[in-house]
C-alpha cells in the first residue's frame, strides 16, 4: 500500500485518495468473490455433520490467527505457502499494472491483489465457509474487507506511523487475544448446537417408540373389547 500510495506525488493529494480508494474497491470486490464460491463450497458440503465440521475448522483457524499476530506459533505460515501456488501465477500480471498512474488500473491491481496468501484472509474465509450459503458467505468476507479498510487507507497515507504502531507488542497481543476469544466462543457453540442436536434427536426416537408401544397396546386391546359378552343394560332391552 505505500508503494501505491507514493507512486503518486504527494502535491496530488485527491488523486492520490482515488487510486486508494479505487484500489480497496477492487480488494474488498475480490474478497467478496471469493466468499461467494466459498459460500457455494460451503452449502455442498454443509449436509450431516459437514457444517459443524466446517465451524470447527473457523474456530482453529481463528485461535491460530490469533497465536501467529501474538508471534506465539507461525502455523498459518504453511496455509499462506499454500496460496502463494496460486499467488505466482497472478503477481505477474499485479506488477505490470505497477506504478499506477489512474484508478482504473488501481482497481484492477486491488482486485488481484485481493488473492495475495495472508493467514487472516484464509481465517476469515474459514468463517464464510462455515455459513454454507452464498450471500452468507460473501456478506461475511465482504464486512471483512470493509472492517480492514480504514486501517489499509490509513497504512497507505501514514505508512510509517501505522507500522510503527503495529509494531507495539501490547497491541498486537490485545487484539491476538480477542481474535482467539473469538475463536474459542465459536468452538463451544459448535459443541452446543450439536449437543442440543442429539438431544433432541434421541428424544425424538424415545417419543416415537412409545407411540409405536402405544399403538401394539391398543392393537391387543381391540380384539378382547370386542369379545365381551354384552352389559346387563342391553340384554334388559332386548326384553
Amino acid at each position: 500500500m505505500a508503494a501505491l500510495s507514493f507512486s503518486v506525488p504527494a502535491t496530488e493529494p485527491a488523486r492520490r485518495w482515488r487510486i486508494l480508494l479505487s484500489y480497496n474497491m477492487g480488494r474488498v470486490g475480490s474478497y467478496t468473490l471469493i466468499g461467494a464460491m466459498a459460500g457455494v463450497l460451503g452449502y455442498q458440503i454443509s449436509t450431516g455433520q459437514g457444517l459443524s465440521v466446517l465451524r470447527v475448522i473457523a474456530g482453529l483457524l481463528l485461535i491460530a490467527m490469533g497465536l501467529y499476530l501474538a508471534n506465539w506459533w507461525r502455523g498459518l505460515t504453511y496455509l499462506e505457502k499454500v496460496g502463494g501456488v496460486l499467488w505466482k501465477r497472478i503477481q505477474p500480471l499485479g506488477n505490470s499494472l505497477m506504478p499506477v498512474k489512474n484508478s482504473g488500473s488501481a482497481l484492477l491491481l486491488g482486485a488481484l491483489w485481493g488473492w495475495l496468501p495472508c493467514g487472516l484472509v484464509y481465517t476469515a474465509l474459514a468463517y464464510a465457509l462455515s455459513q454454507a450459503s452464498v450471500a452468507g458467505a460473501a456478506g461475511v468476507m465482504l464486512m471483512f474487507g470493509l472492517g480492514t479498510l480504514p486501517a489499509v487507507l490509513a497504512s497507505g497515507v501514514f505508512a510509517e506511523r501505522i507500522k510503527a504502531v503495529m509494531q507495539k507488542k501490547g497491541l498486537r497481543t490485545t487484539m491476538a487475544i480477542l481474535i482467539m476469544v473469538f475463536g474459542i466462543w465459536t468452538l463451544w457453540g459448535t459443541v452446543q448446537h450439536s449437543l442440543h442436536s442429539q438431544h433432541e434427536s434421541h428424544n425424538g426416537h424415545v417419543e416415537s417408540g412409545s407411540e409405536s408401544n402405544m399403538m401394539d397396546h391398543d392393537s391387543h386391546q381391540a380384539p378382547m373389547d370386542d369379545s365381551m359378552p354384552p352389559s346387563g343394560d342391553d340384554s334388559h332391552s332386548h326384553h
